[in-house]
């Protein structure tokens, strides 16, 4: 895996939400930025990282963060996780694993004694200027957003 690194600029990326609106880096610009990777909507430790997101959402925004929430579900996916769970921060639908690619968060993983492909849980705050200010690797999903803040 060739992963984004502290001190990075971020590539631009442009991709689909879960209504269907198209989302860059670009957007962002000037504002500081987390881009959170989760394996798949609706799974347990996904909705638990997610949700700790949303319950600490206004202090995230107080600290000057937007989210972004990326996996490569599809968008009717994402929307049913972002409705169910009444998620304030756009999930985006990377299904064609631009966005994820782009951060270098795909690669080999164990679950079960098994071996596969796949999205690893990682976190990359980003600064104004469109560089990797810190990257999370080791999330815990529970107290996510204390790791973000801290």
């Amino acid at each position: 895996m060739n992963t984004l690194k502290q001190g990075d600029a971020v590539p631009n990326f442009t991709a689909q939400d879960e209504q269907g609106n198209t989302i860059s880096l670009s957007d962002y610009k000037g504002k500081k930025l987390v881009v959170f990777f989760y394996p798949k909507a609706s799974t347990p430790g996904c909705t638990v990282e997610a949700c700790n997101l949303r319950d600490n959402y206004k202090e995230l925004q107080d600290q000057g963060y937007e989210l972004l929430g990326v996996s490569a579900d599809s968008a009717k996916r994402q929307s049913n996780f972002k409705n169910k769970y009444e998620f304030p921060f756009p999930l985006l639908a990377d299904e064609d694993k631009t966005v994820i690619n782009t951060f270098g968060v795909w690669g080999p993983k164990k679950f079960m004694g098994k071996e596969y492909d796949g999205i690893h849980r990682m976190t990359f705050l980003i600064n104004e200027n469109g560089e990797v200010e810190r990257v999370i690797d080791k999330v815990k999903t529970k107290d996510h957003a204390a790791q973000i803040l801290g």
